[in-house]
C-alpha cells in the first residue's frame, strides 16, 4: 500500500511517499481503509522529534514508527477474530496510535467509532483527537450551564471544538485569537471574542470560572489571576522550550494545585471509542460542527504540514487517500 513515511526527524521535507507493507488487523483490531487523515499537532511534534523529550517515547535517533497519523476517517476494509463492533464496509472514524497517513491502518477496535452522517468524511476525518481533547478537557473542568468559560487557541483544531462543545453546555464563551481570526471563533459561537494581538486577557479584566488554554502561552500567575477563586484551568499542549516543550508548566501547575483554591488541571487526553461515538452524537444533533481550513491529496502531506505550522490555519488540515 502507499504511505507517508520519514526516516529522520525534520520538517516538512523529510516526508515522502513510499510502498510499504500492508498491516494485517489483530484479534481485536479493526482495518480501515483511509479516505481521509487529519494533520495534528502530534503529527509535526513527532515529524520533528521537538520538544526533544517525545523521542524517549518514539525514538531517539529516529522514529520507531516511520508514518504518522491520528486522525483517521473511511471504512472497515477487514476485522479481527474477536471484533463484534463493527462489519467489513461500516463507516467509521478512530483515533489511531500512528500509521493513519496510509492507505489502510489497523486500530483496536475500542478507539473506534460509527462516523457522524450529518458530514462527509473529509470533515469527520477533522473530529477525532481535537474532539476528544476538547470534550476530556471541558469534562476534567466539570463546565456547568451558566459559567464563563474562556478558550485560548480558539481558532485551532482543539479550541474549535472546545468554544462548540461549552456552548452546547450551556456556558458563556469568551474565545481569544488573532485578529484575522475573529470573525470564525465568532462564526463557532463565541460569546466574546479577544484578539489577542490588541488586549491580553490575564491583564486585569474579568475573571472566568473555567480557562481552557491550548496555547500556553501566559504565566500561571497571570493565568489565575484571571480565574475565580475556586475556577479552573485546564492545560492542554502549547509551546515551550526545546528539551522538555510544556511539561515544565504542566509539572508546577500539578505541584501548585493542591495548596491554591483553583484547580489547575494538565490534561492527558485519552483515546476513546466512546468519546468518539459522543461526538458524532453530537455533530448528527447539530451541537458542533468540524472546521476544514484546507484539503490536500495524501502525496503532498509536506505541504500540509508546512500550511499547519504556518499559524494561519482555521480548524483542521485534512489529506484525502485513493
Amino acid at each position: 500500500m502507499r504511505a507517508i513515511v520519514q526516516h529522520r526527524y525534520g520538517g516538512p521535507e523529510v516526508l515522502s511517499l513510499a510502498e510499504v507493507e500492508t498491516p494485517v488487523p489483530g484479534d481485536d483490531e479493526v482495518l480501515i481503509r483511509v479516505r481521509a487523515v487529519a494533520v495534528s499537532a502530534g503529527d509535526a511534534l513527532i515529524m520533528r522529534g521537538e520538544p526533544r523529550a517525545v523521542r524517549l517515547a518514539f525514538g531517539l535517533r529516529r522514529p520507531k514508527q516511520p508514518t504518522i497519523g491520528r486522525d483517521v476517517a473511511g471504512e472497515v476494509a477487514a476485522v479481527g477474530s474477536r471484533v463484534t463492533r463493527f462489519r467489513i464496509g461500516d463507516p467509521v472514524y478512530a483515533e489511531s496510535e500512528q500509521g493513519a497517513y496510509a492507505e489502510l491502518v489497523a486500530v483496536q477496535q475500542d478507539f473506534v467509532a460509527r462516523r457522524p452522517g450529518a458530514v462527509d468524511v473529509v470533515h469527520a476525518a477533522a473530529v477525532p483527537v481535537s474532539g476528544t481533547t476538547a470534550l476530556q478537557g471541558l469534562r476534567l473542568a466539570g463546565v456547568q450551564p451558566g459559567q464563563h468559560v474562556l478558550v485560548n487557541g480558539a481558532s485551532g483544531g482543539v479550541g474549535g471544538f472546545a468554544v462548540q462543545l461549552a456552548k452546547a453546555m450551556g456556558a458563556e464563551v469568551t474565545g481569544v485569537c488573532r485578529t484575522a481570526k475573529v470573525d470564525h471563533v465568532r462564526a463557532l459561537g463565541a460569546d466574546h471574542v479577544i484578539d489577542h494581538t490588541a488586549e491580553d486577557f490575564t491583564a486585569g479584566g474579568p475573571r472566568f470560572d473555567v480557562i481552557f488554554d491550548s496555547v500556553v502561552d501566559h504565566p500561571l500567575a497571570r493565568l489565575r489571576g484571571s480565574l475565580t477563586k475556586h475556577g479552573t484551568l485546564v492545560l492542554s499542549s502549547g509551546t515551550g522550550g526545546r528539551i522538555f516543550g510544556p511539561f515544565g508548566r504542566i509539572i508546577r501547575a500539578t505541584a501548585i494545585s493542591p495548596f491554591v483554591s483553583q484547580r489547575l488541571r494538565p490534561l492527558a487526553a485519552r483515546r476513546s471509542g466512546d468519546d468518539l461515538a459522543e461526538l458524532a452524537r453530537r455533530i448528527d444533533a447539530g451541537e458542533i460542527t468540524p472546521v476544514v481550513d484546507e484539503v490536500f491529496p495524501l502525496e503532498q502531506a509536506a505541504d500540509a504540514l508546512t500550511r499547519f505550522e504556518s499559524g494561519v490555519v482555521r480548524g483542521k488540515v485534512v489529506l484525502t487517500v485513493g
